[in-house]
């Protein structure tokens, strides 16, 4: 269980938005992630890309319900979408929401994995290394990777913009 410390600067993301109670996540979370995958034809263009051409990322951003990206109480709100140009607009039907500067926790998981790496993370590593955690948990996808793994990135600390 290898865990990763990364600064990551404020980035925007466009996506389809829900909102739910946190115990049923695994009921509503994926339809966003098809109604995103389905449409993702009309903000293609508005995606931030790397040298070679391919997707920098997917998202799924969460936040609390107020949606200043405080962790999810028993409800939340999820934004399954991919980072896009920073002074993009969003298309009708879509959200964009700009993530605050963090320095995060980072441990790679999958679907099979992932209850059991966030409890280690919140249980465990975080406490243990004398972190805790500051705002809402992210998950990250690189698009390059069909192995089925993910990213989940848990902040640690705010960094304030220069």
């Amino acid at each position: 269980m290898s865990v990763q410390i990364e600064d990551k600067g404020s980035f925007t993301v466009i996506g389809k938005l829900g909102q739910g109670l946190a115990a049923e996540g695994p009921k509503w979370i994926p339809a966003l992630w098809q109604e995103a995958n389905n449409e993702f034809g009309e903000i293609q263009n508005l995606a931030k890309t790397n040298e070679e051409g391919n997707l920098v990322g997917l998202w799924g951003a969460m936040s609390d319900i107020s949606e200043s990206f405080e962790r999810w109480t028993d409800q939340g709100k999820y934004l399954a979408g991919c980072e896009v140009l920073d002074h993009c607009v969003a298309p009708a039907g879509w959200t964009k929401w700009i993530i605050p500067s963090y320095k995060y926790a980072v441990i790679q998981c999958n679907q099979n994995t992932y209850q059991r790496e966030f409890k280690y993370m919140v249980n465990e590593y975080l406490p243990s290394n004398g972190y805790s955690i500051v705002g809402a948990v992210h998950e990250y996808y690189k698009p390059n990777e069909t192995n089925g793994n993910l990213y989940l990135y848990f902040p640690i600390e705010r960094i304030l913009d220069k």
